[in-house]
């Protein structure tokens, strides 16, 4: 196909299209009326003689056309925007850096690093909830960097390790007063009596821990589950029992003595979170400037 003499500013918008799913997602991605984005896609249609899109009952899919037109043109584009940087007139305030993430990171890590942006007039947004939602959301536009818990699939998003979080088995000092060295010496065992205190039903860190040091399967219930991390050690911290935690959210009331690890194994269960970047995103320019901070303030985590 022949992109030469094909307009800029269509190829723009039917990037946006491509990468969001939806002319409403890329409509909201530009600043444009969707009848405007729909306009510019039929426009461009009509010069490629090609139809680019299927429009679905949520959202188009591309045609193979569309596929083959996105190859060509994302890398060249994308760097055109990263020299031409953002399209507001000089001297306007950029919009806000619309930021996602898991709460107890974002509120207890992330916010505290990125406080000296704000102070230069940084504005950010900042949602809270779980990376897949987080991240379908960030494919509609609807965020322009997310804190993810797993490497998101496809090519679409430009995903960077950002941080290792290694988890911790913790309880109170009455508890680990109880229990001395049982937990190194008898295994798992040694907690049957004492409450689980975890984040889910389903206590998803607690059983990777089990496989991971203990090499069987976790088979109890939760005591008490708080969909919060900071509500599951508040709840360690007063006694009610034991959890698997990160290690950074728990860092200040291990060495204050409030909590204790009851095993410090050579080979502790490390997760990996990446940082996601929708497309397009650095037209911002304070996206940009929040992504380096984070990436900088990260090796410190």
């Amino acid at each position: 196909m022949e992109t030469a003499s094909l307009d800029l500013n269509l190829l723009r918008t039917f990037l946006a299209v491509y990468r969001s799913g939806s002319f409403t997602s890329a409509a909201r991605l530009l600043g444009l009326s969707q009848p405007t984005v729909t306009a510019q896609m039929r426009a461009l249609e009509r010069q490629t003689g090609r139809e680019l899109f299927e429009r679905l009952p949520r959202g188009v899919a591309p045609t193979p056309v569309a596929e083959e037109l996105a190859a060509r043109v994302a890398d060249p584009l994308d760097e055109l925007s990263a020299v031409a940087g953002p399209a507001s007139p000089g001297g306007a305030r950029a919009e806000p850096v619309h930021l996602a993430g898991p709460a107890e990171l974002l509120c207890t890590t992330v916010l505290p690093a990125l406080a000296p942006l704000v102070d230069e007039g940084v504005r950010l947004r900042v949602v809270t909830g779980l990376t897949d939602p987080l991240l379908e959301e960030l494919r509609a536009g609807r965020h322009d960097l997310v804190i993810a818990t797993s490497r998101p699939r496809g090519r679409t998003l430009q995903a960077v390790a950002l941080m290792d979080e290694e988890f911790v088995l913790v309880a109170a000092p009455v508890w680990a007063g109880r229990l001395a060295d049982r937990p190194a010496v008898e295994g798992p065992g040694a907690l049957h009596d004492v409450p689980l205190i975890t984040y889910a039903e389903d206590l998803p860190i607690a059983r990777r821990y089990w496989r991971h040091v203990f090499g069987r399967r976790l088979s109890r219930t939760a005591a008490v589950t708080v969909p919060d991390l900071r509500g599951v050690l508040a709840a360690v911290a007063a006694g009610a029992g034991f959890s698997v935690v990160p290690r950074y959210l728990c860092r200040g009331l291990l060495e204050s003595g409030a909590l204790v690890a009851l095993l410090e194994p050579e080979d502790p269960p490390i997760n990996t979170g990446f940082l996601v970047q929708r497309p397009g995103a650095l037209d911002n320019p304070d996206v940009a400037r929040v992504r380096a901070r984070l990436l900088e303030a990260a090796r410190t985590w």
